[in-house]
């Protein structure tokens, strides 16, 4: 069984993370709950959990600071918030998992399988310590780096190493330059949200590619980008005066 500690400040937040739980029969045992931030530090440290339910918004300290208040990552964590834009651009940076109020039974379900065979690997929680890095220096952004989730392992990743990304029906395949590429199994549209800040423009319904790698405009047809790996990336007609927009007022 999974020890879980639910942290969230509404009582019946908590009540119903137990219920579906109990009710879709699914393999995790409350250890402990608290409604503040610092009643649940103190249950993390006394109860060392494998699985922490924990509330993003709180009133006194946020889901955040409850981490950093923990010295060491031995457990997974599913982030329990109402609202899909508060702190979720870093928790999805990190690929970690995330449920919106009021919560699904079937990603719950999904949530916790994904912990239960994350549990199974006995490796540390490496997504949780990169998310807490991501909080930590927000404003530096050239440090920060991306968790990309394979069929093989989770690779993190520098935003600067990333030359392109390429889409694949529901898959993005992330082109780095070191030569490799990685394959996710996510759609093209969430990166572009994660790496806009980030000098990354969407030239086309197929691609988003990263500023300081283009070589040059070329204006054949509807035009193309030429990358430093020397490969040629289309852009389409109705971005093309948004591209040329960007590539004028931001510096390589």
């Amino acid at each position: 069984m999974i020890r879980a500690v639910i942290i969230d400040d509404e009582k019946n937040n908590i009540e119903n993370i137990v219920h579906l739980l109990k009710k879709h029969e699914l393999p995790v045992t409350v250890v402990g709950t608290a409604t503040n931030a610092d009643d649940g530090v103190s249950l993390i440290t006394a109860s060392h959990p494998d699985l922490l339910f924990l509330d993003i918004q709180m009133p006194d300290k946020n889901g955040f600071e409850v981490l950093k208040a923990v010295p060491h990552y031995q457990f997974e964590v599913v982030f329990v918030t109402a609202f899909d834009n508060y702190g979720i651009q870093a928790v999805k940076f990190s690929a970690i998992d995330y449920l919106l109020k009021p919560i699904d039974p079937e990603e719950l379900k999904a949530s916790v399988s994904k912990v239960g065979a994350k549990l199974m690997q006995k490796k540390a929680n490496l997504q949780l310590e990169n998310l807490m890095e991501f909080i930590k220096d927000k404003d530096a952004k050239k440090e920060h780096k991306l968790a990309l989730s394979s069929t093989k392992e989770i690779r993190f990743v520098h935003t600067g190493d990333i030359i392109r990304c390429e889409s694949s029906n529901a898959y993005t395949q992330f082109f780095l330059s070191d030569g490799t590429n990685i394959m996710v199994s996510k759609p093209i549209f969430e990166y572009e949200e994660l790496l806009s800040s980030y000098d990354f423009i969407r030239c086309h319904q197929s691609h988003l590619v990263n500023i300081k790698f283009i070589k040059s405009l070329l204006k054949e047809d509807s035009g193309y980008l030429l990358m430093d790996d020397n490969t040629r990336i289309p852009i389409s007609r109705n971005k093309k005066e948004n591209v040329i927009k960007r590539l004028h007022t931001i510096k390589k």
